[in-house]
């Protein structure tokens, strides 16, 4: 279907030579044709044919084109990614400039631009969606973004004004108005570390700038995860993972050979959370058989495209950033069935995030299995936490052994089990 519709959209735009109403339209439509690659997906199907019914009411008096421009920005918008999104928002900008009272166009414009990120602009279109309204209360979807785009710049607001005379760069970029989330969250997580390496976390106003901090991340990351995920799937976000790890016994397991058919390895099933990492292996010798919480860190040009996570797991905890990329990949490589709650968006990056421990200097990339025992410790939940077959310092590396050997209360005489409560 996507040649002939190519074919169909050259010749109209040889045609659409002058400036018509749809001209631009049609130009957007064929260059995505024309870009679109081999085995297409459901939504890229479902695009493809409001595009054809498009150019179809081109040639039918009795069909109305604006509808069916209208309905191949929704397809756009449901194909998502930079692509489908940019054409959505193409189309809409095209639509409401042909019409320039229609609800439907203004809303398309916010939703698209919400997805790229630009929420100034988006919030722009939100309200000029809600002022055509008879009683002026938008959809529900609409009103619910719109509500935490407000609060997102509140949020700002409030943290610059903290600190008036340290803020301005970050007050420049928020009076940007194409300025994105891509990079207003970053610059905000700048801003927030300098004051508390220059102002320590005793101040009270570093303590309320903390807390504006952990509440724009929450807001910004809030569709991080799936809704849920997969059916029977609950996201966790931090207080959540406390609730089910409080009072429990909990050992952070090595891949290590050694653990196998060991005394040791045969205790293990005798903790109440047993945590696994990465791509761990479950040996018939004995490392036992139960993984209550499975932490993963993404690796990797691409790191969606790992195989499944299809291991069963109470819990599954992924690690990584930046955010876009570990949305992906929760969203492809999680498998159905295979876990009963994942982490949300809040629980991406605890080491360096502000709003959790806010520590530098354990570099780009920690290991998962330090990464997890230090956000266990964090919580402070469980009254009993070891680490398994991890021979330091050689299992973990050489400044999170020294953090963990600093703080064990009790090392065994094999050194494969250090208590740290």
């Amino acid at each position: 279907m996507t040649k002939p519709l190519t074919g169909l959209f050259k010749a109209r735009q040889r045609e659409a030579s002058g400036p018509g109403p749809y001209a631009r339209s049609m130009r957007l439509c064929g260059e995505h044709l024309a870009a679109q690659e081999p085995g297409a997906t459901g939504p890229q199907v479902r695009l493809t044919r409001a595009i054809g019914a498009f150019a179809a009411s081109l040639d039918d008096p009795a069909a109305d084109p604006f509808d069916a421009l209208l309905q191949v920005g929704e397809r756009a918008l449901e194909l998502g990614g930079e692509r489908g999104l940019g054409l959505a928002l193409g189309i809409a900008e095209s639509a409401s400039g042909i019409r320039l009272r229609s609800k439907g166009a203004w809303r398309l414009r916010g939703l698209a631009l919400d997805g790229l990120g630009r929420g100034a602009e988006a919030l722009e279109c939100y309200e000029r969606y809600a002022a055509l309204l008879p009683d002026g209360r938008p959809a529900p979807e609409v009103a619910r973004r719109a509500h935490t785009l407000r609060r997102r710049r509140e949020c700002l607001e409030a943290a610059i004004a903290l600190f008036p005379e340290e803020g301005s760069e970050l007050r420049d970029l928020l009076g940007e108005p194409t300025a994105t989330t891509a990079v207003l969250a970053p610059r905000f997580d700048a801003y927030v570390r300098a004051r508390v390496a220059g102002h320590g976390v005793g101040d009270p106003a570093v303590r309320r700038l903390l807390a504006l901090y952990g509440g724009y991340r929450r807001l910004v990351e809030r569709a991080g995860t799936p809704d849920p995920p997969h059916d029977g799937v609950t996201p966790v976000d931090v207080a959540g993972l406390r609730g089910l790890v409080a009072g429990r016994s909990v050992c952070v397991v090595s891949n290590a050979a050694d653990v196998a058919g060991s005394a040791l390895g045969a205790e293990i099933d005798g903790y109440d959370l047993v945590v696994r990492c990465d791509a761990f292996r479950i040996r018939a010798e004995g490392t036992g058989e139960r993984t209550g919480l499975h932490a993963v860190s993404l690796r990797g040009a691409a790191p969606w495209e790992g195989p499944a996570w299809t291991r069963r797991a109470g819990i599954r905890l992924v690690f990584g950033d930046p955010a876009a990329d570990w949305r992906r990949a929760v969203r492809e490589r999680l498998a159905p069935g295979a876990q009963d709650h994942v982490a949300d968006a809040s629980l991406r990056r605890p080491l360096s995030d502000p709003a959790l421990l806010g520590e530098d200097g354990w570099g780009p990339a920690p290991t998962t299995a330090f990464t997890v025992l230090r956000l266990l410790d964090f919580l402070d939940a469980s009254p009993r936490l070891d680490l398994v077959g991890f021979t330091l310092p050689g299992r973990l590396r050489p400044r999170e052994a020294e953090w963990v050997l600093d703080r064990a209360e009790h090392v065994d005489d094999s050194k494969m089990r250090i208590a740290l409560r």
